[in-house]
């Protein structure tokens, strides 16, 4: 990094310690409490028809063992959910009546999660405790509200329509109360605003969530033509599903890494530092969940912010160590314009596009346009600081730093994006 004029040491600005995320323990604490008091209750009393609890625990195993992890770092058990929902709704195997209790239905899916997870943790996947616990804590609320009732509910007679209602529309609550659930531990975890978090996780698992719930539905309801064939039966589709929505997965993340690659050309080259851009990257990204950027907002923001300098490729000279923000301003402007170019030639990134384009421009824009977007803002602010702070650990420089682009947020930088990097920053945890 190129030495700039001194920075005068500023007094570091003091924020309010973040609070700390308690969402994501309660829940797990909650969910193991309901797993162990359920277990000893059923083994107490006794298990109800065990050879169906033991077909549904395996499948529930399964389920688990073979589950995926979407974009966004949502873990999901397409098949687990789905034949623990299906026991919970069992009203009867062919012409037998069942009568097992919410305590066994939670007792035999603690199990068979934590069966599933097994495996995982023998070859050192680390567990997503929170998203385990969530799945846990939503069966046990359909099971404790349906269960009681089963009596009065039926598969036949003219008043089926009535069954099918009551169940869909506990799966729709419980869908609703799990989207809170995951949506307040997503908050914690990104220090940013729940309203944003529960807005994302609804639109990310309504697809998969309905899928679910009509699977373990059809499963419960069809058990008393088919018998326990009907979890067979009904398994296959789910399972297509599941291998759709994990190419969907892997090609986001395939996707996400051809970026960064590409984001490394410019390290390679000598343009910039080893590590600019990726520090730039996660900076904003931070700054973006402070401001309550949406996640395809963040997910935009991710990728113009990993590829923010790739037009100096096209410099005869490189700027040394590649700190844009000691080129003049056209200089700033043209390297901007001709990364934009580049990133519209895949020819469908062109709002990430749009975001490398204006990066460099004032806060509040410089022609008919009006102000930058807020992407392209926070990225003006955190390739400053990582262009005069680089890898240093300086709490003084920091401070310095920090102060300096304050000074400038009458025309250059947006104030409230400079606040945001500083509670960033802030934070107990952070690693600067």
């Amino acid at each position: 990094m190129t030495e700039a004029a001194p920075i005068a040491p500023a007094p570091a600005r003091t924020n309010p310690p973040h609070r700390i995320g308690l969402t994501r323990p309660l829940i797990i604490g909650l969910a193991v409490l309901v797993a162990v008091g359920t277990l000893l209750a059923t083994l107490v009393t006794g298990f109800d028809q065990p050879q169906v609890a033991l077909a549904f625990g395996v499948l529930v195993g399964l389920g688990e063992l073979a589950r995926i992890t979407l974009p966004g770092h949502r873990e999901v058990a397409p098949i687990a959910s789905a034949a623990a929902i299906a026991y919970a709704f069992l009203i009867t195997i062919g012409t037998e009546s069942v009568s097992h209790t919410a305590w066994q239905v939670i007792a035999v899916v603690a199990v068979g999660l934590l069966l599933g997870e097994l495996p995982h943790i023998m070859v050192g996947q680390s567990p997503h405790w929170g998203d385990l616990a969530r799945r846990l804590l939503s069966l046990s609320v359909l099971a404790l509200v349906f269960r009681p009732i089963v009596g009065f509910v039926g598969p036949e007679g003219e008043l089926w329509w009535v069954s099918l209602g009551l169940m869909a529309g506990l799966v729709v609550m419980v869908w609703a109360l799990d989207s809170v659930a995951a949506a307040a531990i997503r908050a914690d975890r990104l220090h940013t605003r729940f309203r944003v978090t529960l807005r994302d996780e609804m639109r990310a698992q309504l697809p998969i969530g309905m899928a679910i719930g009509a699977s373990g539905i059809l499963m419960a309801l069809s058990a008393y033509v088919m018998g326990l064939a009907a979890l067979l039966v009904f398994t296959a589709p789910l399972l297509v599903t599941q291998v759709a929505f994990r190419r969907f997965a892997e090609i986001r993340l395939t996707y996400l890494q051809t970026v960064r690659a590409l984001s490394r050309v410019t390290e390679v080259g000598g343009y910039v530092e080893t590590g600019h851009s990726r520090r730039v990257s996660e900076l904003s990204q931070a700054v973006g969940c402070e401001l309550g950027m949406r996640e395809s907002d963040l997910l935009e923001l991710e990728y113009a912010a990993l590829m923010h300098d790739i037009g100096q490729l096209s410099l005869r000279d490189p700027i040394p160590s590649g700190a844009t923000v000691l080129a003049a301003p056209r200089e700033q402007r043209r390297i901007a314009e001709l990364g934009s170019a580049v990133i519209r030639e895949t020819g469908v990134l062109d709002s990430v596009a749009e975001l490398v384009r204006r990066q460099c421009e004032p806060s509040a824009g410089d022609g008919d346009d009006g102000p930058p977007p807020l992407g392209s803002r926070i990225i003006k602010v955190t390739n400053a600081f990582d262009d005069l702070v680089g890898e240093s650990k300086d709490a003084d420089r920091t401070a310095a730093v920090l102060q300096r682009l304050r000074m400038d947020t009458d025309h250059e930088y947006d104030g409230s994006v400079v606040d945001a990097l500083s509670a960033v920053l802030n934070r107990p945890a952070s690693r600067w």
